[in-house]
């Protein structure tokens, strides 16, 4: 590193100033090539390996003649992309292809400056598209970066080695830091997500639809991104009992589940909605990632209704939780809910049909053998004969079943056998339907992730899951996870112990290596555990600072200012301030010059006080020369003078520090 230094350096300054302006806007035109055109990324990586070569050759910019059609065709390419030169997408290809094109048009100096200030606002628009914590520290690098570079033009005579220009970009933006930190907690902020446009909100997100068929849940199941993450108030339940209820689907077209038509949705929604709630509760605290979806999840069986911050939670007559609006940003609610309920356990729902609905011609085998379970008068029972079906004929739990047929459920029940929980979800509430049970699915997420370090049990998409519901007398709707018949171990231990990861690059016992379940290798859960904590606490605290939470702060800040005790803790803390200041600067002054600014002061209450472009030679001779003196004195003051002179200025020798000596004259100096 040092050698690498030590060659950059001696680099002339024009071709030093420009490397390190092309390497500041590379930190912050890299990140962009995630979300921009492949095109788009080429071409300002070409711009740039182009600019780069003219100034380590010293060769002649490009004629503007050559670059104004490039740019051109550029902001034509743009617009063809994007169908518009507006917006946040567009606008950044935009300007990221301005930067990478005015690299090619640096004539005058002011033209740096130009790049710098426009990647000053690149570095802005990262924020568009991540907010985690690797992009904020990669942000600080790429201003630290333009913060020397702009520092690097500044001088006009030597110019300090790259390391020391380094730390003067550090130390200013370090004294830029707390004033950041005061606008960050204290200037009033407005609804809506920490950065963003108004178009975002119109972003695709994965996560759970109102739609099941048959490679949903699987292909959900792909994703590691969190879904939401909770903070018990005790401990957590265990992992079988964590069911994060969702969308409720009722309507079956011989392929796909769907929720209830509205006009259906409106007439159970009028029924009324008996509820037990049994046993202890649970609190808990949920943050909910951006989903651009009405769906809220909570625990079953939630007691009541979260308050969320700007938005309004409902309930339908499933029993399913959503928001009036959807939720765009970091929503954090509470929730107190019963593993233990009685959900109208009254009596048969008034109207029963939407439950007991099946296709006509469709799926006639699974229908048949519905059909034969009505032989048996315990609906009970009826549930459990599907379940020892389950486990009793060989049925595999898969994240790659077979493809599917017209007849679907008959398909997999009679034919390929494998499946993922939609699968076996969707063919146990068509049995139980074709059998004279209600039933439906329930889709929504099962288990989640405690992390020992933070406390927090993360729920990711992977952890998407259905499960169904029947109705039975006397206890009303009870849940029924047909999957724990054939893979218990994903509902007590979660998918990656249920489905052995697959061998990476081909490579055999690699999978086993990378397991996620903290088993195989302690030390890589305890990294992510780790890695999942300071995440976590970076959305907790920076994403999450909502408007609602600001005022929380600004109150507490209030109050505690109204206790004496602050304004004193305050008032204590600048005291010792101020006197470790006044401390630090009487030692930076050298004890002999301290001396001999007593000795001018006291000379000059004598009338012989020193001219400021006055030295101690001149000084000497002058006070040798007055009358007005004692002879003592102008003795003491005159050996004086002439000792600190030879110490100041003359060359420096092993000799006796002067400052005893000194000290001794100035108190003849009466």
């Amino acid at each position: 590193m040092k050698a690498l230094l030590a060659r950059f350096d001696a680099l002339p300054r024009d071709k030093a100033d420009t490397l390190l302006l092309l390497l500041a806007a590379l930190l912050v035109l890299a990140p962009h090539t995630a979300h921009l055109p492949g095109w788009v990324s080429l071409l300002c990586a070409s711009t740039l390996l182009w600019r780069g070569a003219i100034t380590l050759q010293g060769r002649r910019m490009p004629p503007s003649l050559l670059l104004l059609p490039l740019a051109g065709a550029a902001m034509f390419g743009v617009a063809r992309t994007y169908h518009t030169v507006l917006g946040r997408d567009a606008g950044v290809a935009m300007l990221v292809l301005l930067v990478a094109f005015k690299m090619l048009e640096m004539h005058a100096r002011r033209d740096l400056f130009v790049v710098v200030f426009l990647c000053f606002f690149l570095v802005l628009t990262n924020f568009f598209y991540a907010q985690g914590i690797g992009t904020a520290l990669l942000m600080a690098m790429s201003v630290l970066a333009l913060l020397t570079a702009q520092l690097s033009f500044q001088f006009t005579g030597a110019l300090p080695p790259l390391r020391q220009r380094l730390l003067m970009g550090a130390r200013v933006l370090g004294l830029a830091a707390p004033l950041a930190l005061a606008l960050f907690f204290l200037f009033p902020r407005i609804e809506g997500p920490l950065w963003g446009t108004p178009g975002d909100a119109l972003s695709a997100r994965s996560g759970l639809s109102e739609a099941m068929a048959p490679g949903t849940m699987a292909n959900l199941a792909q994703s590691g991104e969190p879904s939401f993450r909770v903070r018990f108030d005790s401990r957590p339940p265990s992992q079988e009992q964590l069911y994060w209820r969702g969308p409720v689907l009722g309507t079956y077209d011989g392929r796909t589940w769907t929720r209830l038509a509205p006009r259906l949705a409106e007439r159970t929604a009028r029924q009324p909605l008996s509820l037990a709630l049994l046993g202890k509760g649970i609190g808990y605290e949920v943050t909910l990632e951006p989903s651009y979806t009405h769906w809220l999840f909570a625990l079953e069986l939630p007691q009541r209704l979260p308050a969320l911050d700007g938005n309004i939670a409902r309930v339908s007559g499933e029993f399913e939780l959503t928001a009036s609006y959807p939720v765009e940003t970091r929503l954090r609610y509470r929730m107190t809910s019963y593993l233990n309920y009685r959900l109208q356990a009254g009596a048969l729902p008034e109207d029963a049909g939407p439950w007991l609905q099946l296709p006509a011609d469709s799926n006639p085998r699974a229908l048949l053998a519905g059909l034969e379970l009505r032989a048996e008068p315990d609906p009970r029972k009826r549930v459990d004969a599907v379940l020892r079906r389950f486990r009793r004929d060989n049925y595999v739990y898969t994240l790659n079943p077979p493809l599917l047929g017209r007849d679907a459920v008959d398909d997999f029940l009679y034919g390929s056998r494998a499946g993922f929980c939609e699968h076996f979800s969707g063919a146990f509430v068509f049995l139980m339907r074709a059998a004279g049970v209600p039933a439906r699915v329930v889709t929504g997420y099962q288990g989640g992730e405690l992390n020992p370090i933070d406390g927090y049990v993360t729920v990711r998409q992977s952890d998407a899951h259905a499960w169904a519901e029947v109705w039975l007398a006397r206890r009303g709707w009870v849940r029924v996870d047909p999957t724990a018949a054939v893979a218990p171990e994903r509902v007590r231990r979660g998918l990656n112990v249920a489905i052995p990861p697959r061998a990476p690059f081909g490579i055999e016992g690699l999978g086993r290596f990378m397991r996620l379940d903290g088993e195989s290798n302690a030390w890589i859960a305890q990294m992510r555990h780790a890695a999942g904590a300071v995440n976590n606490g970076w959305n907790q605290w920076v994403l999450n600072y909502t408007p609602q939470r600001q005022r929380g702060v600004v109150e507490r800040v209030q109050s505690s200012l109204l206790d004496w005790r602050m304004p004193a803790l305050l008032a204590f803390l600048i005291t010792v301030l101020l006197l470790w200041r006044i401390f630090q600067r009487r030692r930076q002054i050298d004890p002999v010059d301290a001396l001999y600014s007593a000795l001018c002061a006291r000379l000059a209450r004598l009338g012989l006080a020193r001219s400021a472009d006055e030295g101690p030679s001149a000084y000497r001779a002058r006070i040798t020369a007055a009358t007005s003196l004692a002879p003592s004195v102008q003795a003491a003051a005159a050996e004086f003078l002439e000792r600190y002179g030879a110490w100041r200025y003359a060359p420096r020798r092993h000799h006796e520090h002067p400052a005893a000596t000194l000290k001794r004259l100035l108190s003849q100096v009466r």
